[in-house]
């Protein structure tokens, strides 16, 4: 991928995406040609990690859980013994743009929203319905759903609360 085709999809300028490239490249992440950037071996690792622990962003429509018409929702693999109350979450994801964001934990085969529902499909059917038709969760998965005016921010700030829920960030 080009650096302009790069910039275009992160949304950020071209100064911030040659910054952006040459920390990947200091960072043997990536490898750039004249065909433009292109991930390395250890790139591909880092990737592939990013997805097994992240394996589904979705769309959702607008839920009780939901703040705005924006909504999406992030899969954390394994991460919901490191959800606490959502507030971190719902934190992280007002500080990168978003309205706010709902944590939920899968539990005991079934969803759980902490401090305030013991059972989502009861509390929040449309919520519950929306996830569970789209994610194909775990025991002790997590899913933030960020929640924005526009689909970017939705996404930066669910994005930023999932990783709330990294032990030391470790992807």
């Amino acid at each position: 991928m080009g650096r302009g085709k790069l910039a275009e999809e992160l949304k950020i300028g071209e100064g911030a995406t040659r910054t952006l490239i040459e920390r990947l490249k200091t960072a043997h992440l990536i490898v750039v040609s004249k065909k433009g950037c292109s991930l390395t071996e250890r790139g591909k690792k880092i990737w592939n990690e990013f997805e097994s622990v992240f394996p589904v962003k979705t769309n959702l429509k607008r839920n009780e859980l939901a703040l705005a018409d924006c909504n999406v929702a992030v899969q954390i693999r394994g991460g919901g013994d490191r959800v606490r109350a959502g507030l971190e979450q719902r934190d992280a994801a007002v500080i990168a743009g978003a309205k706010g964001a709902a944590t939920l934990v899968f539990k005991g085969k079934k969803l759980v929203m902490p401090n305030i529902s013991e059972d989502v499909s009861r509390d929040f059917p449309i919520a519950h319905r929306q996830i569970m038709a789209v994610l194909k969760l775990r025991e002790n998965d997590a899913v933030v759903i960020g929640s924005a005016d526009t689909w970017s921010k939705a996404e930066y700030g669910a994005l930023a609360a999932a990783w709330t829920l990294i032990e030391n960030n470790e992807v």
